[in-house]
């Protein structure tokens, strides 16, 4: 009786076998894998795991077949037993050298310098135009703060001037000025340098161009824009959670009504309307093509009622 206790793996085969089923079909019974099916007659509980899952896959199996779980799972605890008491021999502690892996032969020196290098043309582009800018407000200043000066650069550019006029008379044998031209005192009038007035020219021509205007309203607003050439190009009332789309040439004038509730793109980029702009909530401005908003020297148009349509 004990050794048909203990073979339980070879019972449970062989009462399978008298029944005509096969391992799969066993499987397919206990919703197994058929894996588990083989590993439970080859007595094979370690491949299972746990030993929970190998009695109870054992215990399912018993009934399936007819067979006395009582009995089955009593050979399976003789097995485990034996199992403890036989001394399992010690593998032999096999230490594997661990060669050290060489560092990636990366190009570090091409990537730091690429990275320099890009950081340095993103510097010189950022710095050139602010620089620009700041050239011209140090300009301004100077000739603010200091008028005599010049004045005396006046004199000086009206003599070189003079002087120039005489030279020429001389040579092509035409009349020089009077001597007295020298003598007489500079205009006290402030002309724009050739720098100011590049940098004007520049910052003007920057604005210009073809500009789309997208206008989102989160509340009620009223709309007046009017493009590069003076014509209207749109005039009406913007209703909230809408969205308004202007195109024309730029710089284009554009007033609003309740500014703080629209926010404006120009060429698909969000722009803000500094306070600069607003006045009592009114925004008035020019919208230049580069995305940059500029003060308007025009006259404001009529300011409409918050129901009614501007004029035009």
């Amino acid at each position: 009786m004990t050794d048909v206790i203990a073979s339980t793996g070879p019972r449970l085969k062989a009462e399978r076998e008298r029944r005509g089923m096969s391992p799969q079909k066993a499987a397919d019974e206990l919703h197994l894998d058929g894996w588990v099916i083989d590993a439970l007659e080859a007595e094979d509980y370690q491949r299972i795991g746990p030993s929970v899952y190998a009695k109870g896959h054992l215990k399912r199996y018993a009934e399936l077949l007819g067979l006395p779980a009582g009995e089955i799972m009593a050979g399976y605890e003789t097995r485990a037993q034996g199992s403890k008491s036989t001394p399992s021999a010690q593998p032999a502690t096999v230490r594997l050298r661990a060669d050290d892996r060489p560092v990636g032969n990366l190009p570090w020196a091409q990537i730091v310098g690429a990275v320099a290098a890009l950081l340095l043309i993103t510097g010189v582009i950022w710095w050139k135009p602010w620089h620009q800018r700041e050239a011209t407000s140090q300009n301004n200043a100077s000739v603010a703060e200091n008028p005599s000066a010049a004045s005396t650069q006046g004199a000086t550019d009206a003599a070189d001037a003079t002087a120039a006029d005489t030279t020429v008379g001389a040579v092509v044998g035409t009349p020089s000025a009077p001597p007295m031209a020298a003598a007489t005192p500079p205009s006290t009038t402030v002309t724009p340098s050739a720098a100011q007035t590049a940098a004007a020219e520049a910052d003007a021509a920057a604005g210009t161009g073809h500009a789309r205007l997208r206008l989102s309203f989160s509340a009620d607003s009223w709309v007046d824009v009017h493009d590069a050439a003076g014509r209207r190009a749109y005039a009406g009332n913007g209703r909230a959670n809408s969205v308004k789309t202007i195109a024309g040439i730029a710089p284009m004038r554009v007033y609003l009504g309740f500014a703080s509730g629209v926010q404006l793109e120009i060429n698909n980029h969000a722009v803000a309307i500094g306070p600069q702009f607003v006045a009592g909530d009114v925004a008035r401005f020019e919208a230049g093509a580069d995305g940059v908003l500029r003060r308007d020297s025009h006259l404001p148009p009529p300011v409409p009622t918050r129901n009614t349509r501007p004029s035009g």
